[in-house]
């Protein structure tokens, strides 16, 4: 395909786990379109190009292999340029599972955006299934013309079993400025309070929807409640944040559709 290199590096196996890096970056193809001049996953993260919307390029991430497994330490990461659109998917739920190697296993996102570029993350929900022990961190920096449609849906257990543990933090940046830092903790071994009304209330699914506009510099959103256990609310700077919590992914899906619907409503999902 034009404008698109693939590869695979060697997976890296070391005691503590596997090692493994999906890298995506892309640039405004100068015709109209975008172009992604690299496209690059290890082992276990396989990076597959779909067929283009527009000038929106899009790709689906294949997990190749089970996983994370205890130890593992995954890793994404997608740089957006200047005039580029680029949509990303996955082809299925990612489960973190427990594994012969101790200790927790760890999955970082790292996005750039760069002005005029936009990115959208909308990715199936990560599983933690009972016995893992999984952190994800998330850094997102965008230039101050950036847009942004970032979709988080984290499951606790699979039906009918125990939580995994899970520890996550997302942070996001725009024009270098700090406009959302949030860390959560839930599952065998976090904070007391994890499972109360403060935190999850009683639910095992948890997501959260991050848009960044820039005419919402000018207009920002109002914050309300998107009927029960959801919420609306701007953010510093030209981004909004929606926070939910359901019974199910099912329902956490559906809330979190209809928000994106109502933020972009000539565009949705």
């Amino acid at each position: 395909m034009d404008g698109m290199t693939t590869g695979v590096r060697t997976t890296g196996v070391r005691a503590t786990g596997v090692r493994a890096t999906a890298r995506i970056v892309a640039r405004a193809d100068g015709r109209g379109g975008t172009a992604l001049p690299v496209l690059d996953g290890d082992g276990p993260l396989a990076l597959r190009r779909t067929r283009a919307h527009g000038d929106e390029a899009r790709v689906m991430l294949v997990g190749a292999m089970s996983g994370p497994l205890g130890g593992d330490h995954f890793a994404v990461e997608a740089e957006v340029g200047e005039g580029a659109r680029l949509h990303l998917a996955s082809a299925a739920a990612t489960i973190a599972l427990p594994g012969q190697a101790k200790g927790e296993a760890r999955y970082d996102v790292r996005i750039v955006v760069a002005d005029g570029g936009e990115l959208r993350w909308l990715p199936e929900q990560l599983i933690c299934a009972q016995g893992s022990e999984l952190y994800v961190g998330t850094r997102v920096d965008l230039a101050p013309g950036a847009r942004l449609v970032f979709r988080e849906e984290q499951v606790l257990g699979r039906f009918g079993e125990e939580p995994g543990r899970l520890g996550s933090r997302l942070t996001v940046r725009v024009g270098g400025r700090v406009v959302l830092d949030q860390e959560l903790a839930c599952g065998p071994g976090a904070p007391g309070g994890w499972d109360g009304p403060a935190v999850l209330a009683g639910h095992r699914a948890v997501g959260q929807l991050v848009v960044v506009r820039p005419e919402f510099a000018d207009a920002p959103v109002e914050a309300r409640l998107l009927g029960e256990g959801a919420a609306l609310v701007p953010l510093a700077g030209p981004a909004a944040l929606v926070t939910a919590v359901a019974p199910d992914a099912l329902r956490l899906r559906r809330v979190l559709d209809e928000a994106l619907t109502a933020l972009e409503p000539t565009r949705g999902v």
